[in-house]
């Protein structure tokens, strides 16, 4: 009779091992297929920003007609290996300088096409702030499951590792005057 206990706490304990393991390498998959989806989705949005940012500076170049590359720099962005967050900052800063451009040349604050420009400019302004903010707590909530016990052993055995934020900090290092303005 002793036997047949101890044989059923052992099946019982494996059992609720099996249940745990399950629920937080799901959750950590489920976690995971999320932060995936947002860097598509930001992906996706900064091409559109990048492509924003060609057809604002044929405009400029077309009406200013004096064939300067105002926003040369900005266009070689895509042959550089750059982050996301690196690619969004620079992004925001061509996009001001047109803001400026806007104001200082009042034939360029005239044209139709460079006003839906802006408009669809402050859209996706808007929605990478949704996603970025949506990819952290993601990120934030799997790099807990990553850290914590008992998911950390199954995070160690199916490979997952500590995600950097969108901001590309690694807030496991001991470098803590990594801000970026």
């Amino acid at each position: 009779m002793e036997l047949l206990n101890l044989f059923l706490i052992s099946i019982i304990i494996i059992a609720i091992c099996a249940i745990v393991y399950i629920f937080y390498f799901n959750k950590m998959q489920y976690l995971k297929t999320k932060i995936e989806k947002a860097e598509g989705i930001i992906d996706e949005t900064l091409r559109q920003r990048y492509d924003l940012l060609v057809r604002a500076d044929n405009i400029v170049k077309s009406t200013l007609k004096d064939n300067k590359e105002y926003f040369k720099e900005y266009l070689d962005l895509k042959n550089k290996n750059i982050t996301n967050f690196d690619m969004d900052r620079k992004l925001k800063e061509a996009f001001n300088t047109l803001e400026k451009f806007k104001d200082d040349y009042p034939e360029l604050g005239k044209n139709k096409e460079l006003k839906d420009i802006f408009i669809t400019i402050k859209e996706t302004d808007e929605k990478i702030v949704a996603i970025t903010s949506y990819y952290n707590l993601n990120t934030n909530q799997l790099n807990a499951f990553i850290r914590k016990f008992p998911s950390n052993i199954i995070a160690k055995f199916h490979h997952f590792v500590v995600k950097p934020f969108f901001d590309g900090k690694n807030m496991n290092d001991d470098i803590y005057d990594d801000f970026k303005l």
